[in-house]
């Protein structure tokens, strides 16, 4: 990790402090210009994820990026990128610049966070004790708040301050909602999106335009199915891949969304490490950065409780599952059968479990891969696939018994509604974040399974409500301009 001249300063100023001088030089302030992200917010609780920065900017397109080439296992000679060879790469930075200075990177730098908080209306603010950032989690913290009301409206303010400093030098205000409780007919609105690819934006100044039309539902939370950045060409190192999260996270649609919005992060395969990754793949292909260096990243970089699979119940009508589709797989090109696995048996006898459990109107199962598909025939990476057919057949079969689950799934650059031919299970794709990410589907594909169909960037956004005393559940697929392309109502029991 490069230290910056801030984090030199800092550890300057702590050195100082042990040694007992009086009067230190002044700290510098800190910054947060990656924003916050409000995240696994149930009916009493949510946590605070913070990063400090050194400055209030990210660097400019001035910082160019780096240039990634493979050594031909033949000749030795440094050749570009033929898919994903298994071959070492070797990362050129632009003349005079490293991880620190190149478009989007925003250093890290030490200090303190606190959060305050209160629900809307009430005059005395609570604060969570002041919290140091981690300069080996690329200076992030996270912050639990716990004993909340339910169905409550909160204001935040994010405070950061230098090591030393006794007054807050930056602040980030925030907001979000707490989830009803289980007996709560409560109106419930939330979106979902995936594949949000950086060199794929589409929103003028930075960033994707379609987290200003899902602002204008006012969900009350959002998810994000995976695929939010990707490793593939650039996260040779660690530091690299960090930065893809700075870059990403320091553009003006994201900081405004996410600070405003309570969410929940699924990681994919980009996420982790490469494409179709699994934990034992072996590869030259991404250099030094590990895929257990992936799985520590994507916990640190967003907020998350004990396990990356988890379940959250909004009111009396709906709870929603989140699956983890990386961290136990088989390797893809493993023969099928029952010892092959995407969830590993642990968690799917969890996702039998809480399911079967639950007395929620509507049961959501929000996957990162596809479950029903139909996918293209050349992939192998998900349950729609013939090398997951085994697991997938029982998938399909469990979640069709329940009568009142639906999958929505992410991965997949289009949207779609699929109803499975065997089992009638229905499952709505978000479809990528922006259109120049959308691909790799076509409208002659379309087969008897397909009820909606549109290789198009946007959103999915689902509501649950009452009407005339019964509950109901529509879903609706978004353009990356907010307008409505599709939708489906269900009835629950």
């Amino acid at each position: 990790m490069i230290a910056s001249a801030s984090m030199l300063r800092s550890l300057l100023l702590l050195s100082l402090i042990a040694a007992g001088c009086s009067s230190p030089p002044p700290a510098p302030p800190v910054h947060q210009a990656t924003g916050i992200k409000i995240c696994e917010v149930d009916s009493s609780s949510a946590i605070v994820w913070a990063r400090l920065t050194e400055n209030s900017e990210r660097v400019g397109v001035e910082g160019g990026i780096p240039d990634v080439r493979y050594v031909d296992p033949e000749s030795g000679e440094l050749i570009e990128r033929r898919g994903r060879q298994n071959a070492d790469p070797v990362v050129t930075f632009p003349e005079g610049r490293d991880v620190a200075t190149i478009e989007g990177a925003v250093p890290g730098t030490l200090g303190e966070v606190r959060v305050r908080y209160r629900a809307r209306g009430v005059d005395e603010w609570l604060e969570t004790p002041w919290a140091a950032v981690d300069p080996a989690a690329d200076f992030t913290t996270q912050l639990r708040l716990a004993g909340l009301s339910s169905a409550t409206h909160f204001d935040i303010a994010v405070e950061g301050r230098s090591l030393g400093g006794q007054e807050p030098s930056s602040v980030t205000e925030g907001e979000f909602q707490t989830a009803p409780d289980a007996d709560d007919e409560a109106k419930v609105v939330f979106t979902v999106t995936t594949g949000t690819s950086y060199k794929d934006q589409d929103a003028e100044g930075g960033g994707f335009n379609m987290y200003a039309q899902m602002s204008k539902l006012a969900p009350d939370f959002f998810v994000h199915t995976g695929d939010i950045l990707y490793y593939d060409s650039l996260a040779k190192t660690l530091p690299l891949a960090e930065w893809h999260w700075q870059r990403m996270y320091s553009l003006p649609t994201n900081v405004a969304f996410h600070r405003k919005t309570a969410s929940y992060f699924i990681k994919d395969d980009h996420d982790v490490f490469m494409n179709d990754s699994w934990p034992t793949k072996e590869t030259k292909f991404m250099g030094g950065f590990t895929f257990e260096q992936g799985l520590a990243v994507f916990r640190q970089q967003v907020g998350m409780g004990d396990r990356t699979y988890r379940t959250v119940r909004w009111g009396k009508d709906l709870q929603v599952w989140m699956v983890e589709g990386r961290d136990f797989r088989s390797p893809n090109d493993m023969e099928d059968g029952p010892d092959k696995t995407i969830w590993g048996a642990e968690q799917f006898e969890w996702l039998r479990s809480t399911m079967e459990a639950s007395d929620a109107s509507f049961r959501v199962l929000i996957s990162p891969t596809p479950i029903v598909g139909p996918d293209r025939v050349r992939k192998n990476d998900n349950h729609a696939n013939a090398g997951f057919t085994y697991e997938g057949d029982q998938v399909r079969s469990f979640l069709a018994g329940l009568g009142n689950a639906v999958v929505v799934c992410g991965d997949r650059h289009w949207q779609y509604v699929s109803r499975d031919a065997e089992t009638g299970l229905r499952e709505y794709s978000s479809g990528p974040a922006s259109d120049a990410h959308a691909g790799g589907f076509s409208e002659d594909q379309r087969t008897d399974e397909h009820v909606y169909l549109n290789v198009i960037g946007g959103f999915l956004a689902a509501t649950v409500e009452r009407e005339d005393g019964e509950p109901r559940l529509s879903m609706k697929h978004y353009s990356v301009d907010g307008d409505l392309l599709n939708e489906d109502v269900f009835t629950g029991r």
